[in-house]
């Protein structure tokens, strides 16, 4: 008794009346004392058989606590994201993470940027992947990797044999756009306005492989991001980044709302495979 009251840094009689009340609770004797000695009756006996884990697993509990928390092995993890970031900007990042963690389930929720921050702010998403025109103060925006816009048209077209453009000139054609509530109509729309020049919008299609494609039918011009190139397209492109801006990618997040690990590392393997701003 004096002993397990100077490990518990308690004086001897409060440890004996202790017992003495756990015994009252269980009604039984837990120690047969004989003298100076006492020993474990077999009720006594039970019971530390029972309580031995549950205080070792106890004092283990901040231990395998830090090992769980930290553990990305298993879990699951929900980000939402646009069609053109789902398709051009993540498919490295979610390659190698799928590769490193394939014991995580992925969840990538394919929805415009209106959409996905309803998402988040009802926390059923981790976090939000794409551009963020609007940071309000609930929010948190980490630029990971940006592109510069492109000019692009069909072959032959009077303006691909230029090696630079006006705003100017660009105005003077029909324009194919993602649709008018999406972020790339607005950062348009506000470029010709400043400029005082008018502009038509042909057509209103979503998805940038759609846009291209009606390009090279030579159903009207775009203004795309560099992202979406492959290369292998059969378009004109020129250069437009003086007259519009860059489009920035990167974690939205809800202020103040811890990350799990799974969702730490997903946002470390995203910054190490793009090229950051």
């Amino acid at each position: 008794m004096s002993k397990a009251a100077a490990r518990l840094h308690l004086t001897q009689p409060t440890v004996s009346l202790q017992v003495q009340a756990l015994e009252r609770e269980l009604s039984t004797t837990l120690f047969e004392r004989r003298g100076p000695k006492i020993q474990l009756t077999p009720d006594g006996e039970l019971l530390y058989g029972l309580a031995r884990p549950l205080v070792e697993g106890l004092s283990g509990l901040d231990g395998d606590f830090e090992a769980r928390r930290n553990n990305v092995e298993r879990g699951r993890l929900s980000i939402a994201a646009g069609e053109s970031t789902i398709q051009y900007v993540l498919p490295s990042t979610v390659q190698k993470f799928v590769a490193a963690h394939p014991g995580i389930s992925l969840v990538l929720n394919n929805v415009t940027g209106v959409d996905g921050l309803q998402q988040l702010r009802e926390r059923r998403v981790d976090f939000c992947v794409g551009p963020l025109l609007d940071i309000t103060s609930d929010l948190e925006f980490e630029p990971i990797v940006s592109f510069d816009p492109v000019l692009i048209t069909a072959p032959g077209h009077a303006l691909s044999r230029c090696r630079s453009v006006t705003l100017k000139q660009i105005s003077q054609y029909p324009l194919i756009l993602p649709p008018r509530h999406l972020s790339t109509w607005r950062q348009v729309e506000l470029v010709f306005l400043q400029n005082r020049l008018p502009y038509e919008v042909r057509l209103e299609v979503g998805g940038w492989e759609v846009i291209k494609r009606y390009v090279e039918l030579g159903l009207g011009i775009s203004i795309v991001m560099s992202v979406c190139l492959t290369g292998k397209d059969r378009l004109c492109v020129l250069p437009v980044k003086k007259y519009f801006p860059k489009r920035v990618y990167g974690i939205v997040r809800l202020k103040g709302r811890p990350l799990s690990p799974q969702a730490r590392h997903f946002i470390e393997t995203f910054r190490s495979s793009s090229h950051q701003i």
